[in-house]
């Protein structure tokens, strides 16, 4: 190849990235004649990522930039959901949730956004416990951080991340969950044009499907990146390209057109779902929309029924191979070097974009797609009820080859109309907007709102301008006054039923219910309010022996306990402060119990956060793991009842005989929200007594297990349980008083240590331990 001249254009590649990301980008170009340039000097910029926000600015007809301000409606996994959500809601408006445009949009699934919709997950966990879920970064990629969750009120609160609802039923190619690698190109967002490439791939998960097997990431995802870690597979990563799966589904006798009619109708509806936002931050960013166009990596999942779901749009999809060369690589490379190919042919970075999108430059765009097809605009007008109101440019471009231009009429939607003498305004009850129109704006209102189509409207502009006013000038005003309008809810499509339900499946949230009881402990009496639902339900089944209906004026009560929902899960306050912040579902009632057992101090006493076995006035001291407490009380529980040992939480220890215990009774909280409780073998209250024994239950192996733990280490582990009525900068200390008399309890108690390994032989451990303490007799049957 001759040495390119110093005419050549140029192109730029940038971004965070490996070399595969540009290889094919390159090796296309740098074949017809181009070289590579610099951030400053460049026709045609390849980033991996998005750029930095000053290079949109120099975007234009003659610079072409491979990504769009505002992407991240389509490419960040939360906003993705409020894109595709936000168009449901929309259209469930317009039409009602049964109609079939409105049934087209139920391809994906249920998500929540950590943490400010945690109670909502809660919620709907509680509701529907068959559902599984799925907790993913909201904006990562090659499988970082994904995990399916046993409980999704575990959940991180913490930003960036989403919990979605796990489609649980995949179809499978031999036994393995695959997920469709499909490429869309947005060429423009004004106008928009969307296609969609022939070519894609089945990513096929390394280890055989199985529902059960939640932990295992290899039968649950299929990341190639992921499974190439698994070597214990004879396939670790597998790529089958499209017309290979294509003819596999016709082969086991599924009609493969239908299912690929429904991906497309996916895909169309997904850009158009993010076209606004992205022509919003286009215009924030200074971006020319000639100059921007994206390649998208759609991830769809088919389920036994052959339904798509979209599960997530990636910013620039990988373009190095991952699979081997016997394992699909080969066609992989190919697919992907045609892909970047077809893209370039297709935009035309060989020539300026022109000034003005028409039919004819659309016609020459789709005679260059090579292998991409042309999802939208459509001729059919199929998308006509989703994009409601077209840009500008959109509606010049919707007049096809032999189709005639499409008139679009609507009606008012929830709208008062205020007059005062010859001004009118508007108010929009659904969005609380308010809008004074001056004589233009409140001709096309009252045309609009009595449904005459736009080229009506636009004839009697022209009559009221005396034809002084360009049509183009007119036409320009007329969707300015027109699309906030459209956007904000004050228009509806004129053939659009009044009114319509709610979405089923997206319900706007009501503010739950106040659930109100009081908690009586330790002689005192809280008020005691939570939401009502699954928080307040295992309130009231965990508490049971603790609560009573709501009472008013109650002698002794103290400041009111709140259970909140709040922008990161639950709090715990009281009427003066906010107790406890950032609580999943299953961490409130340890917060109850902690604060409650906190008020029990007394003068010259101190409590212990503790697991009690007692029997009567003898009682043994349980020392619980950090870790894996849940499982360790539900061991503790099954001992238990089997014994026929009360099981509670608290003891108040006297700083002047620390041989003796005053058990507090506290009902164990600490299990998850969706487990059952145990029940009690007995409903008696311990009583104040002597301590028999301390169990020490540890999750960390010790090379001593065979031997009782020293005094010293017993001391050291009670510590952090130990509570004095003495509070330094919000932090409980003890004073040398109580130190002493912990010491005293430490020294003159029996220790055992246990390490917890898993529940059966910790409960066998566990039984067979009890009926060795001197506390109970050895006649007593093992578990």
């Amino acid at each position: 190849m001759s040495a390119p001249t110093p005419t050549s254009p140029r192109f730029w590649l940038s971004g965070q990235r490996h070399a595969e990301q540009d290889h094919f980008f390159r090796q296309a170009l740098e074949n017809q004649g181009w070289q590579e340039g610099d951030d400053q000097h460049w026709q045609a910029a390849w980033v991996t990522g998005m750029p930095p926000k000053a290079a949109f600015r120099h975007t234009s007809p003659e610079r072409r930039m491979n990504h769009i301000p505002g992407n991240a409606a389509l490419t960040v996994k939360s906003r993705l959901h409020e894109s595709l959500s936000a168009l449901r809601e929309r259209t469930i408006r317009h039409y009602g949730a049964e109609h079939p445009h409105t049934q087209r949009l139920y391809f994906f699934p249920r998500a929540y956004e950590m943490p400010h919709d945690y109670p909502a997950l809660v919620e709907d966990a509680a509701a529907h416990p068959e559902k599984r879920w799925i907790l993913k970064p909201t904006n990562a990629s090659k499988g970082q951080g994904v995990r399916v969750l046993r409980d999704p009120a575990t959940a991180p609160l913490a930003p960036n991340w989403l919990v979605q609802e796990y489609v649980g039923n995949p179809h499978t190619i031999r036994g393995h969950k695959y997920v469709l690698r499909l490429y869309m190109l947005i060429a423009s967002i004004d106008p928009l044009r969307v296609y969609l490439y022939r070519q894609g791939f089945a990513k096929l998960a390394s280890a055989p499907w199985d529902p059960n097997d939640i932990d295992n990431v290899y039968s649950q995802l299929t990341n190639p990146d992921i499974n190439a870690r698994n070597q214990e597979a004879e396939i670790p990563v597998e790529f089958i390209d499209l017309e290979r799966y294509r003819a596999w589904l016709r082969e086991q006798g599924h009609d493969d057109d239908a299912l690929f009619a429904k991906l497309e109708d996916l895909a169309t509806l997904t850009a158009l779902s993010s076209v606004e936002a992205m022509r919003a931050r286009s215009h924030e960013a200074g971006a020319d929309p000639r100059g921007c166009y994206e390649l998208i990596g759609l991830d769809c999942l088919v389920d036994d029924d052959l339904k798509p779901w979209i599960l997530e749009c990636n910013l620039s999809p990988s373009l190095g191979v991952c699979a081997a060369p016997e394992h699909g690589g080969v066609v992989e490379e190919r697919v992907k070097e045609s892909l970047v190919r077809d893209t370039i042919a297709l935009i035309g970075l060989d020539s300026p974009a022109p000034e003005t999108f028409t039919t004819t430059a659309l016609a020459d765009e789709r005679d260059r797609a090579g292998d991409f097809v042309p999802l939208y605009p459509s001729h059919d007008g199929r998308y006509m009820p989703f994009v409601g109101l077209p840009s500008l440019a959109d509606y010049r471009l919707a007049t096809l080859p032999k189709q005639s231009s499409p008139t679009i009429s609507f009606r008012p939607h929830h709208v008062s109309e205020l007059i005062d003498g010859e001004t009118l305004a508007l108010y929009h009850h659904d969005s609380g907007l308010y809008y004074q129109l001056n004589d233009t704006a409140a001709l096309i209102w009252l045309l609009a709102s009595e449904g005459e189509s736009t080229k009506t409207i636009l004839a009697h502009l022209q009559d009221a301008s005396g034809d002084k006013v360009p049509r183009a000038q007119l036409e320009e005003d007329l969707w300015a006054t027109l699309h906030p309008w459209w956007q904000n809810g004050l228009l509806a499509p004129s053939d659009a039923p009044i009114p319509s339900p709610p979405d089923p499946f997206t319900p706007e949230r009501a503010a739950p219910a106040t659930w109100r009881g009081t908690l009586h402990f330790d002689h005192r009496v809280w008020p005691l309010t939570a939401p009502a639902g699954p928080v307040a339900d295992k309130l009231t089944v965990s508490l049971a022996r603790l609560l009573r209906p709501a009472e008013a004026n109650h002698e002794g009560t103290e400041d009111a306990l709140h259970v909140l929902e709040s922008a990161s899960g639950y709090c715990l306050t009281n009427d003066a402060r906010v107790i406890r912040s950032r609580l999943h579902a299953d961490e409130i009632l340890p917060a109850i119990a902690q604060f409650c057992l906190t008020q029990a101090t007394r003068c010259d006493h101190l409590v212990l956060d503790v697991a009690l076995l007692s029997e009567g006035a003898q009682h043994i001291v349980c020392l619980l793991p950090a870790q894996e407490t849940a499982n360790v009380l539900a061991t503790l529980k099954t001992a238990a009842n089997a014994h026929g040992l009360t099981l509670s939480r608290g003891a108040r220890l006297s700083l002047e005989t620390p041989n003796v215990l005053e058990p507090l009774n506290f009902p164990i909280t600490e299990t998850p929200l969706a487990e059952t409780p145990f029940s009690d073998a007995t409903l008696a209250a311990a009583e104040r007594g002597h301590c028999a024994g301390l169990l020490w239950l540890d999750t960390e192996p010790t090379t001593a297990t065979t031997e009782p733990p020293t005094a010293l280490e017993v001391l050291g582990a009670l510590l952090p349980f130990a509570i004095e009525d003495v509070a330094i900068e919000g932090k409980h200390r003890l004073s040398p008083a109580a130190l002493t008399a912990l010491q005293w309890f430490s020294q003159g108690v029996i220790r055992t240590r246990l390490v917890y390994t898993e529940e059966d032989a910790t409960r066998d451990v566990i039984a067979h331990w009890l009926t060795q303490t001197p506390l109970f007799s050895s006649s007593r049957a093992a578990v």
